[in-house]
């Protein structure tokens, strides 16, 4: 876990804009609007519209840090480093930046691929938060409306990694640096295909494709897309993680679920499917 003050160059107060300082547990900007500092070493970075979103659960967030650990998401782990190591930042200044960054696993993988750089995990759950912050020695997790305009300094951020997250194409924008890289996962047309209408789960938006452009359009152009499939073999205890750890999570009863559960075999194929866009800051 990294100190926070190694980030006060890049992230402002959320309410006015104005400079960061440390004062004992927390952060105090010029105008005297103060962000706490937990115990746990993340920060509340929330404006005043802030706070209104639906948040991440500790519940929901402990069953994707088990899918993630158990690997079989690990081809869209991999095809990220494989992203992030290749993305031509070397004369861009500034932190990596995970926007939704839920459990902080994906801002993990990212820092060791980047040995050189800090890292920020942005979400509105502050169970997140607190993972994001403990995930690597050099991050730091804050509390943040990723809808609404980003704590940070325009142009200070070098990469931005948003993995099924929301994206607020603008705000990207305003923060990456020129030359600058944003580096967005959005799930591909068959992704969990097996489990969505069995388990009353969201399926994936016909117009993703379309939506995805337009929100990211003033960060600049797709310097290249790649779809990755693959086929997962999941236990019945992972496919019960995989329903809970997302925003399917809670539309089922717990007794429908629980049946539904009991009649899958103990092993159950299951598609995984994503879009992996890196897009370049020519601002």
């Amino acid at each position: 876990m990294a100190s926070l003050d190694e980030f006060l160059e890049w992230i402002r107060c959320p309410v006015c804009g104005g400079n960061l300082a440390r004062v004992d547990s927390s952060l105090l900007c010029e105008q005297g609007h103060t962000a706490n500092v937990a115990k746990q070493g993340y920060v509340t970075l929330l404006g005043p519209k802030g706070g209104t979103h639906t948040a991440d659960s500790k519940e929901m967030l402990a069953a994707r840090y088990r899918v993630l650990a158990a690997g079989p998401f690990e081809p869209l782990g991999i095809a990220l480093s494989k992203a992030i190591s290749s993305v031509p930042i070397e004369k861009v200044q500034g932190p990596v930046v995970d926007i939704g960054t839920g459990t902080g696993q994906h801002l993990e993988r990212a820092l060791e691929d980047l040995p050189e750089r800090l890292g920020l995990g942005f979400d509105n759950s502050k169970f997140a938060a607190r993972m994001a912050a403990r995930c690597h020695p050099r991050a730091a997790g804050a509390v943040v409306d990723v809808w609404e305009q980003l704590p940070l300094v325009d142009g200070s951020v070098a990469v931005v990694t948003d993995v099924f997250a929301p994206r607020n194409g603008e705000e990207i924008a305003r923060v990456l640096g020129p030359g600058g890289v944003a580096i967005t996962v959005t799930p591909g047309p068959g992704h969990l295909g097996e489990l969505i209408e069995r388990f009353g789960m969201i399926s994936v938006d016909s117009e993703k494709e379309r939506r995805l452009e337009e929100a990211m359009a003033p960060v600049g152009p797709a310097l290249r897309s790649d779809r990755v499939e693959w086929k997962m073999d999941l236990f019945r205890s992972e496919v019960a993680d995989v329903v809970a750890m997302g925003p399917s999570s809670g539309r089922l009863d717990r007794e429908d679920l629980e049946e539904r559960m009991a009649a899958l075999p103990e092993r159950t194929p299951v598609t995984g499917s994503v879009d992996l866009t890196v897009w370049i800051s020519t601002e």
